[in-house]
């Protein structure tokens, strides 16, 4: 599988991206602080390595950043520890009622996260559907054969029923806001 992330890929002035997918991040990032809080896990997101190449400085406290390029790749969203074990995983939202299109991920990230099986940890996606209020956890091993055979075969989504088949619902609790480490116990030490 070839990487074709553009390594200076410009990030457009005019575009805002900053608010996709982050309702579901911001519930992953409470229930993380929950988990390190509680002594469960240490899970944390993994910044994107972006280099700043114009800023404009009206003042000090306004500096604005005009143009930057991402470094590299950025693998998955979270990386950490829980039970003895390395955990890493990537989270996204989808609007659709029906389907997760599968240019949300990248070859990368597929290639990562099967990298990270091959040496024994635990890697999986989360994916909501957020017009569904749904969210499921996808074993990594399953999301790399997925795309893998989408690429062959020009798919190019995955169905709302493939992931009431092969995910794991993801339910919100009340003391942090999404417990995905549950399924994570019932998905990899089976409990």
């Amino acid at each position: 599988m070839a990487i074709n992330y553009p390594i200076k890929k410009k990030m457009e002035g005019n575009v805002n991206y900053a608010h996709r997918g982050m309702t579901l991040e911001n519930e992953l990032n409470e229930s993380n602080k929950y988990y390190k809080a509680h002594n469960i896990a240490l899970i944390y997101k993994k910044p994107t390595p972006v280099q700043i190449v114009k800023v404009d400085y009206p003042s000090r406290n306004k500096a604005v950043i005009r143009e930057a390029y991402y470094q590299s790749p950025s693998t998955t969203d979270y990386n950490g520890i829980y039970r003895g074990k390395y955990i890493d995983f990537e989270a996204k939202e989808t609007s659709s009622r029906t389907a997760f299109p599968l240019r949300n991920i990248h070859d990368h990230q597929i290639m990562h996260i099967k990298q990270v099986i091959d040496l024994g940890g635990i890697a999986f996606i989360i994916v909501r559907f957020t017009k569904l209020g749904k969210t499921f956890l996808l074993d990594g091993s399953i999301a790399v054969k997925c795309y893998e055979e989408a690429l062959k075969n020009g798919i190019k989504s995955l169905s709302l029923q493939f992931f009431m088949e092969k995910g794991h619902e993801i339910t919100n609790k009340c003391i942090y806001t999404i417990d995905y480490l549950s399924v994570v116990d019932k998905v990899y030490f089976n409990e």
